[in-house]
C-alpha cells in the first residue's frame, strides 16, 4: 500500500483540512498505515500538483482561512486502478522474533521483560479497538455494506491482537521455564 492510496481513501470518505486529515488518519487508517503529520502534508502537496486532490478554502473556514482538500476524478481514477492491481501478501519483519531466536543460542539474553511490555502494548491496542467496535458498530441495527467492511477491517485488527496476546502468553511462559541442560 502506498501513502497516496491511504489519503485518497479517507479524503473521499470526508473532504477535509489536511491538519484534520492528519489527526483522522491516526484514528483510523493509522492503525494499519503509519504516516507522520509531516508525511501526510507532503502527499497531499504533491497529489494537488498531480491532479489527483485540489486544495479549497470553504465559505465557512473564517480568519483560519484553512486549507481543505477533496478527490478530483483523475484522483478518484488514481484509486480504483490501485485497488485493481494484486496485492501480494503481508510480509512479516519483526525485530523481536530475531531476538527470541537470539534467545535461543543465548544463555545470557532474558527477554522475559520485553515480551511482557509487547504483551502489555497488545492488550491496550486490543482495549482500543474493542472501545471502537462498541462504539462505531452497535449490534442491533443492520450495517451498511460500507459499515459492514470499516467492521470487518476492525475484526482483523481485534483478531490479529488477540493471537499476539495470546502466543505472547505461551511464549512468556516458556521464556520462564528452566533451561533444560
Amino acid at each position: 500500500m502506498s501513502l497516496p492510496h491511504a489519503v485518497l481513501t479517507s479524503l473521499l470518505e470526508k473532504s477535509t483540512s489536511g491538519y484534520d486529515l492528519a489527526r483522522r488518519f491516526d484514528k483510523s487508517i493509522g492503525y494499519f498505515w503509519h504516516a507522520t503529520h509531516q508525511q501526510i502534508y507532503r502527499e497531499l502537496a504533491r497529489m494537488e500538483g498531480a491532479g489527483w486532490i485540489e486544495g479549497f478554502v470553504p465559505p465557512d473556514a473564517g480568519k483560519t482561512r484553512k486549507k481543505h482538500y477533496r478527490v478530483l476524478p483523475a484522483g478518484r481514477a488514481e484509486l480504483v486502478r490501485w485497488a485493481a492491481e494484486p496485492t501480494p501478501p503481508m510480509d512479516l519483519r519483526d525485530s523481536f522474533t530475531v531476538k527470541l531466536r537470539a534467545d535461543a543460542i543465548l544463555d545470557e539474553v532474558d527477554l522475559c521483560e520485553e515480551l511482557a511490555r509487547h504483551n502489555a502494548l497488545h492488550a491496550a491496542r486490543l482495549a482500543q479497538y474493542r472501545a471502537i467496535e462498541a462504539r462505531d458498530f452497535p449490534a442491533t441495527p443492520p450495517l451498511t455494506r460500507a459499515q459492514a467492511i470499516q467492521h470487518m477491517i476492525l475484526k482483523k485488527g481485534i483478531l490479529y491482537e488477540e493471537g499476539e496476546i495470546a502466543w505472547g502468553q505461551e511464549m512468556l511462559a516458556l521464556l520462564r521455564r528452566p533451561a533444560q541442560t
